[in-house]
């Protein structure tokens, strides 16, 4: 019996499940896209410094993925998406989204091109129906191969000398770009992409090749400390890194139960993705307008005095109007800081006189705490290895 009887609904288990499970020693278990997920096999602190110090692998198969393929591919991607897809090459990878009507953000995520008319779209949230109503006029085949594709992402400063040493020459292989190697009777596809903001990779492969893969790696990794990591490790990397993810630092606008929850790629920071010499996409009309107009809203870091967490908390001008909500937040093992992820209304984006209302556990009782905030640069963590050519060879 697992953590996770009590869902009306099975989860699913990812091919990588027989792994996964004789590692979980704590049974930690959580939901993502339909499937159980790790939270945290043991030591989270021990996970965490596998992806700072180490190599790391995390379980990527319930990440849900869609397929493009046709001879109108590009254009549709363009129509759908806010980067041009046309410019990139075979064999890359660009971090992308996509909105609705009014230029409210549906969902982020990175797209592959691995061929002139075949295209992947790695994401968060389900959109199909989204996906297809957007096809509409154009010569493409839209389908989730969620199941069709399992995926491992090995990650930290170790990680290129470890696929090194299991066969696999990365080296040359820049950020955002993808190569394919023989493995067990068939081909996998590594792409140097990741979550952590720092040096990884990315491992895509048949199902049938999870098991025989994870092995490979476990052996080879060995010397490098290899370690499988969960979420919880995963999510407190991705703060460091400044990341956003759907469904904690934004509402997907398809989910929002109230208009002035959503929010649009100008308020969530990503203005720098969207083409605007492309021609028409979807949401090109609002975001325009927004543009010129101003924001209402601004996606920041902070820096917070002391080492409680305050994620969730609110937000103050002057301790006493509402400024905005704290989406994610860390303390910071890297940067011996306590940093957060914000959304904050646009007049108060200099953090001048910003609070954070926190509640801290003191003496066996909760006490609220009025903390001054300070505005700080995202990424909060990132390394030159990130981009860097891996030195050396095994």
């Amino acid at each position: 019996m697992t953590a996770l009887t009590h869902f009306r609904t099975p989860l699913l288990q990812t091919p990588f499940h027989a792994r996964t499970a004789a590692a979980n020693v704590l049974n930690r278990w959580g939901p993502w896209g339909g499937y159980m997920t790790a939270l945290c096999f043991g030591d989270a602190d021990m996970e965490y410094t596998a992806i700072r110090n180490g190599a790391s692998v995390y379980d990527l198969c319930p990440m849900v993925k869609y397929r493009i393929t046709g001879r109108d591919a590009a254009g549709y991607l363009n129509r759908l998406t806010l980067r041009d897809a046309g410019r990139l090459s075979v064999g890359g990878v660009q971090y992308t989204g996509w909105t609705d009507d009014d230029g409210k953000l549906l969902d982020d995520g990175t797209l592959f091109r691995h061929g002139p008319e075949d295209y992947l779209i790695c994401c968060q949230e389900r959109h199909l129906p989204w996906f297809l109503a957007s096809a509409e006029g154009f010569e493409v085949e839209v389908a989730e191969v969620t199941e069709e594709i399992a995926a491992l992402s090995l990650q930290g400063p170790c990680s290129a000398t470890v696929l090194q040493a299991a066969g696999f020459d990365v080296f040359a292989l820049k950020p955002f770009r993808m190569a394919r190697f023989p493995f067990a009777g068939g081909e996998i596809t590594v792409s140097r992409t990741g979550f952590t903001g720092d040096l990884g990779y990315e491992l895509w492969m048949e199902p049938g090749q999870a098991l025989p893969l994870w092995d490979h790696l476990m052996q080879a990794g060995a010397p490098w400390g290899i370690r499988p990591i969960g979420t919880d490790a995963l999510n407190l990397a991705r703060i460091e890194a400044g990341f956003i993810i759907a469904n904690m630092d934004f509402i997907p606008a398809h989910q929002a139960l109230r208009e002035d929850r959503a929010r649009s790629p100008l308020e969530l920071g990503l203005g720098w993705m969207i083409d605007w010499d492309k021609g028409p996409f979807t949401g090109r009309r609002a975001l325009l307008a927004e543009k010129e107009k101003g924001s209402d809203w601004v996606l920041v870091g902070l820096d917070i005095p002391g080492n409680v967490s305050a994620e969730g908390s609110i937000l103050y001008y002057d301790k006493r109007a509402e400024a905005g909500i704290v989406t994610a937040a860390a303390w910071s093992p890297a940067l011996k800081a306590n940093v957060a992820i914000a959304q904050v209304k646009a007049r108060h984006a200099t953090g001048e006189n910003l609070w954070v209302e926190i509640y801290a556990l003191r003496e066996l009782q909760y006490a609220k705490l009025m903390v001054p905030v300070t505005v700080a640069e995202r990424p909060f963590f990132n390394p030159a290895r990130k981009r860097a050519t891996p030195p050396g060879r095994v």
